[in-house]
């Protein structure tokens, strides 16, 4: 299926590619369906919704850069998307990439959690205050050892 994406014109996907978020994003509730699409610039992904074409997320998986990073996720919400296991999930962190030229920045406390066997997912907010909305990604790459962007 084609399908046109805020940053790459048209692209194909496939239907394994497409996400469900139930309760949408924290402030664009309404939007319900994306897609994952690899972003030229390894190791980013864009989550780009189906339903805007002007409405997509960059993000990250957060370990790359957080190997520490730790989820506590309330079980209800992980039971809303069907996870049994935490392996069933895969983890994302969405970017944020200031016009003002200022330091590009990762959301480790609202991590987008994508259950892989049904494609549904769900906006966690994590209660532990290390873990916060703005991260340095540049900073934190070079301070923990990550892979390089």
């Amino acid at each position: 299926m084609d399908i046109k994406t805020k940053a790459m014109g048209t692209v194909s996907i496939v239907e394994r590619q497409i996400i469900e978020i139930p309760a949408g994003f924290y402030g664009f509730e309404k939007y319900k369906r994306f897609a994952l699409i690899d972003a030229t610039q390894k190791p980013f992904i864009w989550i780009q919704s189906l339903d805007d074409e002007g409405l997509a997320f960059l993000a990250i998986d957060p370990f790359l850069f957080r190997p520490d990073y730790e989820i506590d996720v309330d079980d209800a919400a992980l039971a809303e998307i069907g996870v049994s296991s935490p392996s069933d999930v895969l983890v994302f962190a969405l970017i944020t990439v200031p016009q003002d030229g200022g330091p590009i920045t990762a959301n480790l406390q609202g991590p987008l959690i994508v259950n892989k066997a049904n494609n549904m997912a769900v906006q966690a907010v994590l209660s532990d205050a290390k873990w916060g909305t703005k991260h340095d990604l540049l900073a934190e790459f070079s301070a923990k050892g990550g892979t390089r962007c």
